[in-house]
């Protein structure tokens, strides 16, 4: 499924599980790790939780913070990592701001357990809004 060589994936994942690992969740707990492969460069990210929820950041997000920082605009793949029990998918909020950056990119999702799912984004975020809906 994936246009990213599976070498790269792994090495997103990882850097996925780095990021996971620095995460900052004193109330949740449920600490995300992402990464984003755009061209030949991974920038990862991790969520930031804070006591008002509402306006805490997602590690999908902070990864693509990254990644326009470093000046790129084009996400080919992402990775996420978390402790859950299975795999679990970036949130809609997240998955809306990835669609920005590359709508037919791989989503790979890996779990506590290393059980990972594939997916396009566009499986798991059919119909979405987009620059082509503005003319862009």
């Amino acid at each position: 499924m994936s246009d990213v060589a599976p070498d790269r994936v792994d090495a997103a994942v990882g850097a996925a599980r780095d990021a996971m690992d620095r995460a900052y969740a004193p109330y949740s707990n449920f600490r995300v790790g992402a990464a984003v492969v755009s061209g030949d460069r991974i920038h990862q990210g991790q969520n930031i939780e804070i006591a008002s929820y509402p306006i805490s950041v997602c590690a999908e997000r902070n990864a693509i913070a990254a990644m326009v920082n470093a000046g790129d605009r084009r996400i080919d793949a992402v990775a996420v990592v978390t402790h859950a029990d299975e795999p679990t998918p970036p949130c809609g909020g997240c998955r809306q701001v990835l669609n920005e950056f590359g709508p037919d990119m791989t989503v790979t999702v890996e779990s506590g357990t290393g059980e990972r799912a594939v997916w396009r984004l566009t499986e798991i975020l059919p119909h979405a809004f987009g620059p082509s809906n503005l003319g862009k």
